[in-house]
């Protein structure tokens, strides 16, 4: 089975940093794109950052200028800095990733961790 742990969330004060980590383990063959949602309460699940496999990235117009997506391979681990922290970033972010898991390029799977609450006071 495949497992995605999260952590870096926190409180901190508008205008503050933060940097998310999450790592996939488990039964791998080869992570495709990987990215981070967040929710905060009454809201519906919203896309934050993406990044592929070869390192592109997509932003949410929200986040653009202020966080930055990357990813080490070797640690199939994805991060997320987040810089010029506002307090309507507060929410839980997910990671996400497109798995294929076993010994087949096929099938790919999208696998969620936990979650990590991020929490910006004014």
């Amino acid at each position: 089975q495949v497992q995605l742990v999260e952590s870096g969330g926190g409180l901190v004060q508008a205008g503050g940093s933060l940097k998310l980590s999450c790592a996939a383990s488990g039964n791998i063959f080869v992570v495709y794109t990987m990215g981070w949602y967040r929710q905060a309460p009454g809201k519906q699940r919203e896309l934050v950052a993406s990044i592929t496999r070869g390192g592109n990235t997509n932003y949410a117009n929200f986040v653009k200028g202020r966080f930055t997506i990357s990813r080490d391979n070797a640690k199939n681990t994805v991060y997320l800095q987040m810089d010029s922290l506002k307090p309507e970033d507060t929410a839980a972010y997910y990671c996400e990733a497109d798995i294929a898991a076993g010994i087949s390029v096929y099938p790919a799977v999208a696998y969620w961790g936990q979650g990590t609450q991020v929490t910006v006071s004014s």
